[in-house]
């Protein structure tokens, strides 16, 4: 679906982007302050000011501007899963409201700074589910567009190093391999879990040492978010180079909306082998002449 024409044929003006982007932040500022927003309601007042638009339209263009919010390494709006066939001029319109509003600024790195507790779960049973499959990819085109706008912003790396959350992700983690193993029938192997991050440190490559049923290893890297399933996380190169060396061993363990009902999914094997990997930055050292 190309979304840069509604189905009036004609493209989303300025004015009609400007005026669905303002209401996406305004719920997306709701959501980080921790009140929950009224979609239904937000969007009906909305569609008052965009005749000539549907509510499918602007349901699809909210899912272009979570796409866009993503790539500027902003948090999404819950429920709206990025859709990547977005026009240049709502990488615009984003780009400028994000520097432009400080209230999203100032709740936005509160809500990923914020310390958290590991939640008490009485049951996993729905607790792992499938992984997100994207049905669209951000074309290269698209992606440069945000590569070299000077809006940056670093919310989503930031709450990456909120060790706070990482660390309530791994001990639920833990908790849930010891239920798991004890389900299974391998109760023996659950006092020989071991949580690596905290007693070795982070340079092994993996958070958590476990085991499948059968007492083989089980490597699992532990990357939490409060956000989405589709929102974007960061490894580091120990990270790939081990889930490429054990790729028969090694899990990574996708926890998100962890504020609110933490799930999880699964990966199994080497990262690059299951995701797009993009580069972030590089160390740079002078070689002289």
């Amino acid at each position: 679906m190309d979304n840069e024409q509604g189905e009036t044929g004609l493209p989303w003006t300025r004015a009609e982007v400007e005026a669905t982007v303002a209401t996406y932040f305004q719920m997306l500022r709701m959501q980080e302050l921790g009140q929950k927003a009224n979609k239904a309601e937000h969007n009906r007042r909305l569609l008052a000011a965009l005749p000539a638009r549907s509510i499918q339209a602007v349901e699809y263009k909210h899912r272009n501007i979570s796409a866009v919010m993503s790539l500027y390494g902003a948090q999404a709006l819950s429920g709206y899963k990025p859709a990547a066939n977005f026009q240049q001029l709502l990488v615009e319109v984003v780009g400028n409201t994000l520097a432009q509003d400080r209230a999203f600024d100032e709740a936005a790195l509160r809500s990923v700074e914020t310390p958290a507790e590991t939640p008490v779960v009485d049951n996993f049973e729905d607790f792992v589910v499938e992984a997100p499959k994207a049905k669209e990819r951000v074309q290269e085109q698209r992606a440069e567009w945000i590569r070299r706008s000077p809006i940056k912003r670093d919310y989503l790396e930031r709450e990456a190093r909120n060790r706070s959350l990482g660390l309530a992700g791994e001990l639920l983690v833990m908790e849930f391999e010891a239920r798991r193993l004890h389900e299974q029938g391998a109760k023996r192997y659950v006092d020989r879990i071991e949580h690596v991050s905290q007693v070795r440190g982070d340079g092994t490559g993996y958070d958590i040492l476990s085991f499948d049923t059968d007492g083989r290893e089980r490597f699992i890297e532990v990357k939490t978010t409060a956000y989405m399933a589709e929102t974007p996380f960061f490894v580091t190169p120990n990270e790939l180079d081990f889930s490429s060396e054990q790729s028969r061993q090694f899990h990574l363990y996708r926890l998100f909306a962890f504020r609110r009902k933490p799930q999880m999914f699964v990966l199994t094997g080497p990262v690059a082998a299951n995701c797009l990997l993009e580069p972030h930055s590089y160390r740079a050292t002078v070689i002289g002449t």
